[in-house]
């Protein structure tokens, strides 16, 4: 991977916050090019061109999720925090992962291949061209041409501006976000189950309050605004 990834760390316990300056200056391709003890200090840094932005919660003055709502413009966030019971809120912010502190350099390290494997995709990613016939999607990654039948694909997941396409043989990624191709005709059997997923409706084999269970026993977590469009399962 090519991408050198801009940091911001934004931690009031300095303790903390210098732990995770350690560990994240262990990375090569990633610079830290802001730290802040509060969500305050760094409102005007969001102009700077930032890519990946990790924040705890709980935070005096605006709180982490607050801050995130004003920072949908950083591509990946990654929240550090002692209150677990904050994960599902976090998820509904389009972050991707959510740490539990005190942070383990383990867990660290397989965030940070996440993000990592977000930006790889990034860079290989160029467009959904066109769609074949009826049931077939071509697709441009990396300079080479794929094309996805659409009954493969067993679920969408949103990256932001990009969403990936999870088949069982393989992961494509696409320049447009979930939004945008759920109101394509062609996606039209799929239903949005979650802020960062969509999954097509006869894939569903079950669902419990928290999440569902598609075919291959994948499961996937329900959003509390999204559990109305799966209220035709309900008996």
């Amino acid at each position: 991977m090519n991408s050198h990834i801009k940091c911001m760390i934004i931690d009031g316990d300095e303790l903390d916050r210098l732990v995770l300056q350690h560990h994240i200056r262990q990375y090569d391709n990633i610079e830290i090019i802001a730290s802040f003890n509060s969500a305050e200090k760094a409102i005007p840094y969001l102009e700077f061109p930032i890519d990946l932005l990790i924040c705890e919660t709980d935070l005096s003055g605006i709180n982490g999720l607050e801050f995130r709502k004003l920072a949908q413009k950083i591509p990946v966030c990654i929240f550090i925090s002692s209150h677990t019971e904050l994960a599902a809120d976090a998820f509904e912010l389009d972050v991707l992962d959510f740490i539990a502190k005190p942070l383990k350099p383990e867990r660290l390290q397989y965030s940070m291949e996440k993000v990592f494997s977000f930006f790889e995709m990034k860079e290989k990613c160029e467009c959904l061209d066109a769609l074949l016939g009826e049931n077939c999607l071509k697709i441009k990654e990396n300079g080479n041409i794929s094309q996805v039948r659409l009954t493969d694909i067993l679920y969408l997941e949103a990256l932001k501006d990009y969403t990936r396409l999870v088949t069982h043989e393989k992961k494509h990624c696409i320049l447009d976000s979930l939004g945008n191709l759920l109101h394509k005709s062609f996606f039209g059997s799929f239903i949005r189950i979650h802020r960062s997923y969509a999954v097509p409706r006869h894939f569903i084999r079950g669902k419990n309050r928290h999440e569902i269970e598609l075919i291959h026993k994948i499961k996937l977590p329900i959003g509390r605004t999204y559990k109305g469009n799966l209220s035709f399962l309900d008996p």
